[in-house]
């Protein structure tokens, strides 16, 4: 039975709702496995790994293969995945295309932090690989899955953001009455700081002027955040404003960054420019990049604009000033 997807604003577009209430009730059977912890099996288990290298949990599959077999029929002909080397095909007839992390923040699902789904929707074309290998101004609806204390879809169809709560009483998701709008000021960075040392300067220097406080450049202190749960990091946002990054580094493999464009970047920069935040590599919008391949990544910057913004500014000062700034400035120098 698919679950019911009580909506108090203008109705989902009519040729997209099969496919969300598809998504809708994979989620809900989803936030129900997950919820049951250690006695829903071994979800965390390493079970291989997937087309980039990165270790895929038994929950990943699982996913990825209920996604799959409930959009059969529901107007998708072209399905992508993180967790699948190439485009498959549903529906011949279909008319559009999904994109989808079946199981985002997979690492963090023994741990009992919230992981979710991110999913990204747009026309089909008649050639599977190409349709996926567009700039973000193809989509027509992005979206995800928050599993946490509550159970929420978070959804734009390019008209502003919209937000869904699974009804565990009913089994539906219940829209709530506010639209999401990420707050003009916030204090929280996220980043994973163990890997200052391998920063460009640019990242480095704003960082270091957030962490010299109300004492620093910036006048004022902040928080730090870090969940290593992209979903996660986006609701937080979402709700109370802030800026995340995750920048390209010199490490092995992290040139261009780490976070797939067509399965996350593409999705969550619809959604974060939706709500009025903005959604950079660094320096170049993300609804402007164009995948050269499906596994495809980037670096990632989003959140309340004028911090976006700022560290846009950073990569734009010349060398000799950003070097000078950074040596100034700079509390871990490397």
């Amino acid at each position: 039975m698919m679950p019911k997807l009580a909506q108090t604003q203008p109705r989902i577009p009519t040729d997209l709702a099969p496919a969300i209430g598809a998504l809708c009730k994979v989620a809900a059977d989803l936030s129900h496995l997950i919820s049951r912890g250690a006695l829903g099996g071994a979800l965390g288990a390493n079970v291989g790994e997937n087309t980039d290298g990165d270790t895929q949990k038994a929950l990943d599959v699982m996913a990825d293969e209920a996604f799959f077999a409930a959009l059969r029929g529901t107007g998708v002909r072209w399905y992508a995945s993180e967790e699948r080397d190439a485009v498959a095909g549903l529906d011949p007839d279909g008319a559009l295309a999904l994109a989808i992390d079946p199981l985002d923040g997979s690492s963090n699902i023994d741990v009992n932090v919230s992981i979710g789904t991110i999913f990204a929707i747009q026309p089909a074309q008649d050639d599977a690989e190409a349709t996926f290998l567009r700039d973000g101004h193809a989509l027509r609806a992005a979206g995800y899955f928050i599993y946490g204390p509550q159970t929420a879809l978070v959804i734009s169809f390019g008209a502003g953001v919209r937000r869904f709560v699974l009804d565990r009483e009913s089994g539906g998701f219940e829209e709530t009455p506010d639209i999401p709008s990420i707050p003009d000021t916030a204090s929280e960075f996220a980043i994973n700081a163990s890997n200052y040392r391998h920063w460009s300067k640019p990242i480095r220097a704003y960082i270091d002027d957030c962490l010299a406080g109300a004492d620093g450049p910036r006048g004022k202190n902040f928080n730090m955040r870090w969940v290593a749960s992209l979903v996660a990091e986006t609701h937080r946002i979402m709700s109370r404003g802030g800026i995340f990054l995750y920048p390209a580094d010199q490490r092995a493999g992290y040139a261009q960054g780490r976070l797939r464009l067509v399965y996350e970047c593409l999705p969550i920069a619809f959604l974060i420019e939706q709500a009025g935040g903005k959604a950079t590599t660094g320096t170049r919008r993300i609804l402007d990049c164009v995948p050269d391949h499906l596994h495809a990544r980037t670096p990632f910057v989003f959140g309340t604009a004028d911090k976006v913004d700022r560290v846009t500014s950073y990569h734009d000062l010349p060398e000799q000033e950003v070097s000078a700034l950074f040596g100034n400035r700079g509390l871990f120098r490397a």
